[in-house]
Parts: C-alpha cells; sequence; structure tokens
C-alpha cells in the first residue's frame, strides 16, 4: 500500500493516508502528483515563504524498483524565486529509501515553533528536536544524522535555506542536489533542517515487471552513450560545447574560451578518486574529486558539466581546482551551483560596467578570492553584495537599477543554465517557456545537439533532416513539445533522464511496457505521452493563474539583441556570425502545435482533452 503523509508543522499533527491511486496513477507520480498537490492547494495569495506554502517529496512507482536509474526523487513547492510553480529533482539514494519506506509523498504545510527534524522509519513518522544542528552545513548535519540513525538517508538544507537564499537547495547523499526554484529556502521557512529515512524492506513489484526491467537494464548499460558517461562523465560536454558556441563566458559575453582544455574532462580526470553511480544506475556518471594539496584542498563529489561552466567561465576563471572547491562550498552551504554561479557572473559584469562595487572583493572576472567570497556571502546573507545576490538576478537587478536588467540573465526570475542560447536553438525554446523559469533539464532537447538521427527519424520522419540543425529554429517546437512531455515523464516516474530525452536509449514505448507491468499502470506509449502533456499543461495552469503568459516566456535581451560569434578554435577563422534568437517565430509554432493561445494559454478543448476540466475556471478572459 502506497502512503501519503501530511505534516503538519505548526502545530506537530502528522496524517498518513493511502495514496488516492486514480490520481497517483493520471498524474504518473513524483512531479506530476506533487504538481496536482500543489495546484489544488496553494493558490495566488500564498506567499511562498509563508507557512501557508507547500513543501513536498515526492518519488515515482519506478522509484527504487529493479528498473535503471530508478534514483530519483522531487521537491516541489511555490518557488520564492519565481512567484511560480517551482520544483527541483535530485538522484542518489534518498529518494528510493524513502519509496521503499511505503511513501509516494511527504506533504509538508505550516512552520514550525522550533528547529526541527522529520524522522521517517518505515510507515513511522516523528518529529525530533533540531536545534543543536541549526547553522551546521550539509555535511556536518547529515554525518551527524547518520551516526544517530543507522543505515539511514538525509536530505537537509545547509545555510543558506536557513537564511532564505532564494537560490537555496536541499542536499541529500553528501553531494546529490534538488537545486532549482528555491526549494531550501522554503524547506528553511518552514524551520524543518532535516528530513531522516530509513526502510527495512524493498519496494514489491511483479516478476513480470523485474523481467523488463532486467532487459531494460541491459540496453541501457551496454549503449555507447552510457559508456561514454560512465568513463568520463558530462564533463566530456565542455569540449564539443566550446567548438560549436555552446560554452557561456563572461555572464554570456562570449560564447567560446581559449582556455577550455583546462576545465574539460580530461583536466578534471586528473583530480579523479573514483567513478561511482546512484541506486541502481548502469551507467555510473558520477565522479569523486580531490585536491590533494594548496589552498582548495577538499574532497567532492562533482562537478557536473554545469557547475564547471557556472565557476569556470561563466565567471572568467580557467583554474579547476577552484571549481572543484566552488563545488563543495554550494553543496555544503546548500546553493543552487547553477543560480550560484550566474549571481556571481551577473555582480562581475555590474562591476565591469561601472554599476557595482565591493571594499573587499575586486569582483573582476577571474579573480578567486571573489568567487569564493561571493559563494559565502550568499549563503550567510551577509550585509550588502551577499543579502543582494541572495535574492537572485532579477532582485538584485532591479534594487541596483541603471539599465543592470540587461545583465541579470533569467527567465521568470530563475537564472539561466550554461548553454548558449544564439548558438543552441532548441535550448533557446526550452529556456523560454519552461514552467518553473529558466531550464534545460524541463525539456532537454538534444537530439540536434547529440545528432541522434536514430532519433530524429524515428520520432520526427517529416521534420528530416532540418530538425537536426541545430541553428535552424523551423523546427525546434515540435522537438520540444515531446522532448517537455518525456522528461515530465521521467521525473514522474523516478528515472534519470541519460536513460530518456539525453540519448533515447529508452523510447516511451520502453518505458510504457515496463510501467503497464506494474498494478494500475495498464497504458501504452500514446497513453504515456499523453500524462506527460498533462503534467506539463497543470504546470502551465499553476503559472496562468499566478498572471503568466507570452511576456514571461521570454530571452533576456541580451540573446535577442546582441549577435555571437563563432569561430573555429585551431585557425582562429569566422565560422559564423551574427546569430541571434528569432523567439516570436519560435513561441509562435510552439503555442499552436499546443493548441494553446497566441499568450501562450492552454485552450478549453486542449484541457478538457487531457482530462484537466477543473482548471479551466482558471483561464483568464
Amino acid at each position: 500500500m502506497a502512503l501519503t503523509a501530511f505534516i503538519n508543522l505548526t502545530d506537530g499533527l502528522i496524517r498518513i493516508e493511502e495514496s488516492p491511486a486514480e490520481t497517483v496513477q493520471k498524474y504518473l507520480g513524483s512531479r506530476g502528483y506533487a504538481a496536482k498537490i500543489l495546484y489544488d492547494n496553494v493558490g495566488l495569495d500564498v506567499e511562498p515563504l509563508s507557512p501557508e506554502n507547500y513543501l513536498i517529496f515526492s518519488t515515482g512507482p519506478l522509484t527504487g524498483t529493479p528498473w535503471p536509474t530508478s534514483a530519483r526523487y522531487t521537491v516541489t513547492a511555490k518557488s520564492p524565486l519565481t512567484g511560480a510553480y517551482g520544483y527541483a529533482n535530485s538522484s542518489g539514494f534518498f529518494g528510493p529509501e524513502l519509496r521503499k519506506a511505503g511513501f509516494d509523498a511527504l506533504v509538508f504545510t505550516g512552520k514550525s515553533d522550533s528547529k526541527t527534524i522529520l524522522i521517517v522509519d518505515d510507515n513511522k513518522l516523528s518529529l525530533v528536536d533540531g536545534s543543536d544542528l541549526w547553522g551546521r552545513d550539509t555535511e556536518e548535519t547529515e554525518n551527524i544524522l547518520k551516526e544517530r540513525y543507522e543505515d539511514s538517508k538525509v536530505a537537509s538544507i545547509g545555510p543558506g535555506g536557513e537564511n532564505l537564499v532564494k537560490i537555496s537547495s536541499v542536499i541529500n547523499d553528501h553531494g546529490r542536489a534538488a537545486a532549482r526554484c528555491g526549494v531550501g529556502a522554503v524547506m528553511g521557512s518552514k524551520n524543518l533542517k532535516a528530513v531522516v529515512c530509513r526502510a527495512s524492506a524493498d519496494v514489491p513489484y511483479p516478476d513480470s515487471f523485474k523481467k523488463v526491467a532486467l532487459e531494460m537494464m541491459k540496453k541501457v548499460g551496454k549503449h555507447p552513450e552510457a559508456k561514454f558517461l560512465r568513463k568520463w562523465g558530462t564533463a566530456l560536454l565542455i569540449d564539443p560545447k566550446n567548438s560549436s558556441g555552446d560554452l557561456p563566458a563572461k555572464n554570456h559575453q562570449e560564447v567560446q574560451v581559449p582556455y577550455w582544455k583546462e576545465v574539460n574532462a580530461e583536466m578534471l580526470d586528473r583530480y579523479l578518486d573514483k567513478n561511482d553511480g546512484c541506486y541502481n544506475c548502469p551507467i555510473r556518471c558520477s565522479r569523486f574529486t580531490s585536491v590533494k594539496e594548496g589552498k582548495y584542498k577538499c574532497s567532492t563529489e562533482g562537478p557536473e558539466y554545469e557547475t564547471i561552466n557556472s565557476f569556470g567561465p561563466m565567471v572568467g576563471n580557467n583554474n579547476m581546482e577552484l571549481i572543484i572547491y566552488a563545488n563543495l562550498l554550494c553543496n555544503r552551504y546548500g546553493l543552487d551551483t547553477i543560480s550560484t554561479g550566474v549571481a556571481i557572473a551577473f555582480a562581475m559584469e555590474c562591476h565591469q560596467r561601472g554599476l557595482l562595487d565591493d571594499e573587499e572583493l575586486s569582483l573582476e572576472w577571474g579573480d578567486e578570492k571573489s568567487i569564493t567570497g561571493l559563494i559565502e556571502r550568499i549563503a550567510y546573507r551577509k550585509e550588502g553584495i551577499g543579502d543582494l545576490l541572495a535574492e537572485g538576478v532579477k532582485r538584485a537587478a532591479e534594487k541596483i537599477g541603471r539599465g543592470s536588467d540587461h545583465y541579470a540573465l533569467h527567465v521568470k526570475g530563475m537564472e539561466m543554465p550554461r548553454q548558449e542560447p544564439r548558438t543552441t536553438k532548441g535550448m533557446a525554446l526550452a529556456h523560454s517557456t519552461s514552467n518553473r523559469g529558466a531550464d534545460h533539464l524541463y525539456a532537454l532537447p538534444t537530439i540536434d545537439l547529440t545528432g541522434n538521427v536514430e532519433a530524429a527519424s524515428k520520432l520526427f520522419p517529416e521534420c528530416m533532416p532540418e530538425i537536426l540543425e541545430r541553428t535552424s529554429e523551423k523546427y525546434k517546437p515540435d522537438m520540444n513539445i515531446l522532448s517537455e512531455a518525456y522528461c515530465a515523464i521521467s521525473d514522474a516516474l523516478g528515472v534519470c533522464k541519460f536513460t530518456t530525452t539525453e540519448a533515447f536509449i529508452l523510447y516511451p514505448e520502453d518505458i510504457a511496457r515496463g510501467l503497464s507491468e506494474l498494478p494500475g499502470y495498464d497504458l501504452d506509449e500514446k497513453d504515456l505521452i499523453k500524462a506527460g502533456e498533462r503534467i506539463v499543461n497543470i504546470e502551465r495552469m499553476y503559472n496562468v493563474r499566478q498572471g503568466f503568459n507570452r511576456k514571461d516566456d521570454q530571452l533576456p535581451s541580451r540573446f535577442l539583441t546582441e549577435p555571437a560569434t563563432l569561430i573555429d578554435m585551431e585557425t582562429k577563422e569566422v565560422i559564423s556570425e551574427g546569430m541571434l534568437v528569432d523567439l516570436d517565430y519560435m513561441l509562435d509554432r510552439y503555442y499552436r502545435l499546443r493548441k494553446w493561445t497566441e499568450n501562450g494559454i492552454p485552450g478549453t478543448d486542449k484541457l478538457n482533452e487531457l482530462g484537466l476540466e477543473e482548471t479551466v475556471k482558471d483561464l483568464k478572459g
């Protein structure tokens, strides 16, 4: 029996119910189930950091099962960064442990009078005092709690969440982050320091499901993409991204750097201790690294590509040891490495433009003291620039004024991930339409970026071969609509996107085949895609209720008005110049194919088609 727990932190009451099977199955679980809970309970007038906001930890029907890469869980809340729908997704071992304890979701409401921790011991839940851990970083917190609760898994916040930093994250398994949308601040606003979970049983599943799961495990394990990721991790992206002009530098003033070999996978490999994997993962792309000596001496999991770019080229730094150390600091403080790197780059460009100075930090591009100093200041909201950047770049620019908003790279208030929209048009559209704000993982459109002829021919035969041209905008809406649905499916079921939208090792029919072997999930490929589309649309309707529309599906003006130039890094010859994003063209086609209005609002017929009749009342005018 799958369970949903409602934990009222104000009065300490805990109510455990059997999860509504029909609802969970309709929305597939995890991200989808949580989106439905948030939509139904957290309305227009709820402030994100108020006790009335919900904080939802949720798992999917595949989480903790033999299915390959079944390690993921979701943290959902109204986002303090965007003021709208927000979620963060993480991997490791915490999610499977929560699923093994029997829970589809833990739903936190209210605010505790004192610092508190939730203990999940199978299906028994209790709140205990956590005041002795408040102020400690996530590494210390997890170590102490694992010693107190043997064989447990821990998700916690650090100083970032405690200080209500709007770019703070929830950290589990030391180096795994539910990073985006400021969910750490929501957790901190409730005085909830950590969730500790341990389970004594496995997730039940039929033998027929295990048979399909093992078949898929073999398919994933032997795939060439999995082998590359196993050997190099996501740092392998640095070289091809630099050569194609997709390596943002100095706050996207540049799209390539001459020092890419100093921050690429081969350089990171010099610091490698071991590679490892999350729960039940045949890919094992995680890298554990150490700096053996010097001022950046440390050991940590990672860094991943996004972090390498955030604390490398994005801030004008070519020191891999500093990148590794910055990654460690963010994990311990509980900060989103993407948003933190963008916030620092924003501060550095504001300084470059004569808009921002600091008495102690130079704020010069690549200055190591400024990079580490700003991370600490943000985490602790130190008066002045720390408190300013802790609000995220959108609000920081509003306070600075004087045209600084042009350098604040965000969509809907959330900082841009580490792709260059002017050279990767699918990602440009993905960042703009993502319902949680700028986001590469909401759609993860990589068919063109990876040159995946097999997937393109199978899924978009009528769009071939132009859909594979990364700089062509024509068919990017077609690609993104499918990938948004498939990403929603992946998150809802609790599986890693490296097996799905990243490389299409597994197609939707593979997922449907396995899922249908579980009780209650009798569906085919079309049903599965429709469920993914349902999740995207209810999330969109959450934002519609908040007043969001086409005006919010916009990219920073830099990508629309400042042309990018691509050069051959060896010969220095110009390959392409004058590159900009024609966002309006892509949005028009995207909305039309989605059966939304030209203002980006789902139509009544579309909502009824998806079984979202209850949301029609929230359509504007």
